[in-house]
């Protein structure tokens, strides 16, 4: 099974409360940080809640 490198590239500031708590449920905390997640279903739909505030690659 593949999975995504996940990293934030814009800020949390002034954004919804959910997509600051995803952001943070991925281990997203900071702009440019990259983190390595499992390819599942639950992880594509947190991306997808927050996709404009991240790039994700298949590792």
């Amino acid at each position: 099974m593949a999975n995504l490198q996940i990293t934030l590239k814009k800020s949390l500031i002034g954004r919804k409360e959910n997509q600051i708590k995803t952001a943070h449920a991925l281990g997203l905390r900071k702009p440019n940080k990259t983190v390595v997640k499992p390819d599942n279903e639950a992880i594509r739909g947190m991306v997808n809640t927050i996709s404009h505030l991240v790039e994700v690659e298949e590792v």
